[in-house]
């Protein structure tokens, strides 16, 4: 049998060559529109397809720069430039005849917008200031806190130990004191899920101050109730 080693094989540097020099300036030119939509759009990252009578252009683009573009055309599905592996030379062939076509539409997109914000108002109400709502928030609760760390104190003493809680029913609501280090940790009224009128995050809304200070005293009034039970379950006992 005869061998048949001894035919040439065509190099594929030359069309390789040229198609990475065809994707480098794609990249390039395409990369410019990339930055011009992530000036349009804003963010970090994002994409917008452009229709043309030879299928479909999909730009993404993130931080600015272009990640893809991808052209669904009519025969196949190419990426012109991608991170991953370049494209077919015949598919890159065939892409780059609409690739004109593209440009236009993106074109044409950038001047649909002129004038879109002829005529919107730059001019705007003052803003109300908070500061006086907020002011007087944070008055009402630095009061609340202040008793809330004294009986937070009063149970650390008797209780021992380094956190316990504290829970009394007023106005039909559950009230809940839990303190730690000898101070309070957080003030919340209806169990579970109700309102932190004392925490270590966001202090509450103006509303929900109002509407729930003025049972404080009624809270605690039941605390010094539970200090005097425990006075008397002392009564009588002598050494």
């Amino acid at each position: 049998m005869t061998e048949q080693f001894d035919l040439a094989v065509e190099s594929a540097e030359d069309p390789a060559e040229r198609r990475d020099e065809v994707v480098s300036r794609v990249r390039d030119h395409a990369g410019k529109i990339a930055r011009e939509l992530a000036l349009l759009q804003g963010g970090d990252y994002g994409k917008r397809t452009f229709e043309t009578d030879g299928g479909e252009w999909t730009v993404k683009y993130e931080a600015g720069d272009l990640q893809f573009l991808l052209f669904e055309g009519r025969k196949a599905e190419t990426y012109v430039v991608s991170t991953h592996q370049p494209p077919d030379p015949e598919d890159l062939a065939d892409a780059m005849t609409d690739y004109d076509a593209f440009v236009a539409a993106f074109n044409r997109y950038v001047r649909s917008l002129d004038g879109v914000l002829d005529g919107v108002p730059a001019d705007f109400p003052d803003v109300a200031s908070t500061e006086s709502v907020v002011a007087e928030r944070d008055r009402i609760l630095g009061r609340v806190r202040d008793v809330a760390d004294r009986m937070a104190h009063q149970l650390a003493r008797y209780e021992g130990g380094d956190y316990g809680s504290f829970s009394a029913r007023v106005a039909g609501n559950r009230w809940e004191l839990k303190w730690e280090d000898g101070g309070a940790s957080y003030l919340r009224v209806g169990g579970e899920g109700g309102i932190y009128l004392l925490s270590q995050y966001q202090p509450p809304s103006a509303p929900d101050v109002r509407n729930l200070a003025e049972d404080v005293p009624a809270f605690v009034e039941s605390f010094n109730d539970y200090v005097a039970d425990l006075d008397a379950s002392l009564d009588g006992v002598s050494l």
